[in-house]
């Protein structure tokens, strides 16, 4: 291998590029649900993430006791990669200052991120970002990472300034919510494989998400599929958002939609062989312009290949071994 320049180096500038974050997020909120995806993550390694989920799992007037039952978790052996997030409720619920507090003073170091819902505005992000770094100050923790669910029209409408905030990292499509605050207007079929790629208003949402985040190096992760037993729904609407939508992440409801994510989110064979050769050759070029089988390639190319086998990587696709050992420091 080429002792030249690691890619990182010669085609980036610093802060140039998004946080990787592995292609998968997973939801639960059910005790035994989350016991078992943690136990998942543990054998099959931190190529996916677990979002503990404190919005939708808690049961009404269990906020507090649910909330330390997650940071319980976080804080257990099972959390042996230390990609676990947690969802806390919406910024004008009751309970969301309780969440943050809980979760900050008594798992804090093991936080992944948290996952704000609900926001109506950029101001409304700004506000919870606020109160998460206040909190975090008071108990001495260092601020996690804050996603957020772009799932109201004041959200997308002010989508731009939402991903330009510096505390988020990641945007997620909130499609339920999204089609239900229309009132009917969607219909039935835009909450469906099908339809939420095919109605306008949904793939409007999507696309304005998917540009934002990429505008600002940060990830979009698309919504869950409910029909989760079918699976070739399931690898039609993650294949369509990885390769049409732009989005580089996306969320899972069962352990069974996991892998299916990973494959579809993964590059094929052919394509990491290409940009291997690309990527050797211009690195033994010291990243001039190269030829390769009768086309010209330069750093901005260069640049589409290098993301490309970042995302290999972080899908555990095969790799040469001096690929691994000298770009990604893994044997």
């Amino acid at each position: 291998m080429n002792a030249a320049l690691h890619p990182r180096q010669a085609l980036f500038d610093e802060g140039d590029a998004a946080t990787l974050l592995p292609v998968v997020d997973h939801y639960c909120g059910v005790e035994a649900r989350m016991r078992k995806s943690l136990e998942l993550q543990a054998q099959m390694g931190p190529v996916f993430d677990i979002t503990l989920d404190c919005e939708d799992g808690a049961p009404i007037g269990g906020e507090v006791e649910h909330a330390a039952l997650v940071a319980e978790l976080l804080n257990s052996p099972l959390n042996k990669h230390g990609r676990v997030g947690a969802r806390v409720h919406p910024l004008d619920h009751a309970s969301f200052e309780a969440d943050v507090d809980a979760l900050i003073s008594k798992a804090g170091a093991k936080l992944a991120y948290l996952m704000v819902p609900k926001p109506r505005s950029a101001n409304e992000v700004a506000d919870a970002c606020d109160f998460i770094d206040a909190t975090c100050a008071r108990h001495g923790v260092k601020q996690p990472p804050v996603h957020t669910l772009i799932e109201t029209h004041g959200a997308l409408r002010e989508v731009q300034q939402i991903a330009a905030h510096p505390r988020i990292e990641s945007l997620s499509f909130g499609l339920m919510d999204f089609v239900s605050a229309h009132r009917g207007a969607i219909p039935r079929s835009g909450l469906t494989v099908q339809g939420q790629f095919n109605h306008p208003l949904v793939v409007r949402a999507k696309l304005e998400i998917a540009a934002a985040a990429h505008t600002h190096a940060k990830t979009p992760s698309h919504c869950v599929v409910t029909e989760f037993k079918n699976a070739a729904a399931l690898q039609e609407a993650a294949t369509r958002a990885a390769r049409e939508f732009g989005y580089t992440r996306m969320w899972s409801i069962h352990p069974n939609q996991i892998q299916p994510i990973i494959d579809a989110f993964a590059p094929s064979v052919a394509e990491i062989d290409e940009a291997v050769e690309i990527l050797q050759a211009a690195q033994a070029a010291h990243w001039a312009p190269i030829q390769h089988r009768d086309s010209l390639h330069d750093r901005a190319s260069y640049r589409f290949f290098w993301h490309l086998l970042q995302r290999a990587h972080g899908t555990s696709q095969p790799l040469p071994v001096e690929i691994r050992q000298a770009w990604f420091g893994t044997a």
